[in-house]
């Protein structure tokens, strides 16, 4: 660029006599820009043109992507010392600990709104865009909200950076927003070191649907819509350890929007929804389990995972994101042995654009597969809502039966023998008391003999004069006197998720031993080395 020397002398020297840089205060001058680039961005000049292709994002960021956000205990201590919000219209606002908040405009519409912001995840400006407006459309979509409007929110180094990434970055924002339907109708923008976008995005709801989907139940089975580990996969980028394949497919995923997946479970009835993005899949899922008091048990073998990620977390190429977000969770998730700590870590990776996470009733898992088959969606079957409790997660290895919801609702079905409702089918003896543990179809010859059986166990664990604790306590003493393992695992697990303690469980076992003796003994410390929690990882 032409240099106005005047211009540069005349501002450098103010600068000089102050001791302080005009434009930047925090710097002296000549400051670092000008000893490394040769310009004065207070003068107005500009760093010559350059080859767009050779600036790669990441390495401009300290944090990429969603893993850039403030940790969720830090900000969630801050949250709830604000007070409270006594507006009768807002029907989820920050009590609910939603991403997205929803206020009535009339008894048959509702305003939902949610604003997002983060660093690039990618190097390509124009691809960075499109993710970002695809995870700020993310939180409407979760609610089951329409999208309507958009205001753009710009952090960027102006004086040393080419206005190019920023044309770049906004015009595939604008691609994706217009694949949406969503208008961008304004937006703000402010100098920074760092490069930020995102968008403050306003639809439309109503409100018999936003209740629809705030009600999360014991028996509902959790299905998710996108693989996990793109925070892995953009921090091995930027340290050089960097896996194209995996991370190619990541940028697609994350510029997807999810729409399709939004569709399909309002179609399908679904009972509750999060997306999952930079507290990652454990952390939004243990908000919704706080939020409505249940216990979730996630499948680690059953959570899928973009090419390339598991084996970065076994090198140890962990971002710092994925530790904040396991101390949010802290307590409240248990892993029982046996579990891979790939898998556990693979839960706490903070998302960008993730996919969603729908609760959803066993009877309507298969209209789900359908739906989601329809739109060209692939969804996975992670775990189930297993009882009441303060908010827990229990995380176990894998489970038998638990299958993909695939892309064509015709191929690759769920055999007819996996049960819909209790995804964990054991492989022992037929009739045994864990083939129908939580009820529904059961793999045997013998159908109807078990299906009797099954509808008896159900009926012995509901609640009657005793409470549901209370009669698993005595089922577990009956199961240590059968020496079953298959059932002990079921019972152990299902007890665990009633909050049961290990002292209850001992107690309860001393008394099973005082009848059965010695051989029940062994049996129940045999048993507890296979089955008992492990790490919390």
């Amino acid at each position: 660029m032409k240099l106005d020397t005047a211009k540069r002398r005349r501002v450098m020297e103010r600068s000089m006599r102050l001791g302080h840089c005009i434009c930047e205060p925090r710097r002296p001058c000549p400051c670092d820009v000008f000893r490394d680039q040769g310009i004065c961005p207070c003068a107005g000049e500009r760093p010559d043109p350059v080859d767009l292709d050779q600036i790669k994002l990441t390495t401009l960021v300290r944090n990429a992507g969603c893993a850039s956000k403030i940790a969720p205990g830090d900000l969630e201590a801050v949250l709830k010392r604000l007070p409270p919000v006594t507006d009768p219209a807002v029907i989820s606002g920050l009590a609910a600990a939603d991403d997205a908040g929803i206020y009535r405009l009339s008894p048959d519409l509702c305003l939902v709104q949610t604003v997002d912001v983060f660093t690039p995840c990618v190097d390509d400006p124009g691809l960075f865009g499109r993710i970002c407006a695809a995870n700020c459309l993310s939180d409407i979509y979760a609610m089951g909200g329409d999208p309507r409007t958009a205001l753009s929110i710009l952090a960027f180094p102006s004086e040393t950076m080419p206005g190019e990434l920023m044309y770049r970055m906004l015009a595939g924002a604008m691609e994706t927003l217009g694949q949406a339907g969503v208008a961008l109708i304004g937006g703000h923008s402010i100098k920074d070191d760092e490069i930020k976008l995102g968008f403050a995005i306003t639809g439309i709801i109503d409100p018999a649907i936003a209740a629809a989907l705030d009600k999360p139940c014991v028996g509902d089975v959790l299905v998710l819509t996108k693989p996990l580990g793109t925070g892995v996969l953009a921090f091995a980028q930027q340290v050089g350890r960097g896996h194209p394949a995996g991370l190619a497919a990541a940028a697609e995923s994350m510029a997807t929007l999810n729409r399709a997946a939004a569709e399909s479970m309002r179609e399908a009835g679904a009972s509750g929804c999060t997306d999952i993005t930079g507290f990652g899949l454990f952390g939004h899922l243990v908000r919704m389990a706080r939020q409505n008091r249940f216990t979730a048990r996630v499948f680690a073998g059953a959570l899928p995972a973009f090419d390339g990620v598991l084996e970065a977390i076994r090198d140890d190429v962990i971002p710092g994101a994925l530790e904040r977000n396991r101390e949010f969770v802290g307590a409240d998730l248990e892993v029982v042995s046996g579990v891979d700590r790939a898998q556990v870590h693979l839960g706490f990776d903070a998302q960008t654009s993730g996919g969603l996470l729908i609760a959803i009733a066993p009877g309507r898992l298969e209209a789900l597969q359908a739906a989601l088959g329809v739109r060209g969606v692939r969804g996975h079957l992670i775990g189930r809502i297993t009882g009441e409790s303060d908010g827990r997660i229990l995380v176990t290895a894998d489970a038998q039966g638990v299958a993909p919801l695939h892309a064509s609702p015709k191929a690759d079905a769920v055999p007819e023998t996996v049960d819909r409702a209790n995804p964990v089918a054991e492989s022992h003896a037929p009739g045994c008391c864990s083939d129908v543990f939580g009820g529904g179809n059961v793999a045997s010859s013998a159908a109807e003999t078990q299906r009797a059986f099954g509808a008896l166990m159900r009926s012995v664990q509901a609640a009657g004069a005793l409470d549901a604790k209370t009669k698993e306590l005595v089922l577990f003493g009956l199961v240590l006197q059968s020496r079953c393992e298959p059932c002990f695992e079921a019972h152990y697990a299902r007890a665990r998720e009633l909050g049961m303690t290990a002292a209850e469980l001992d107690e309860v076992a001393w008394c099973a031993v005082s009848m059965g003796g010695a051989p029940v003994k062994v049996f129940y410390q045999e048993c507890l080395r296979q089955f008992g929690p492990g790490e919390t990882a």
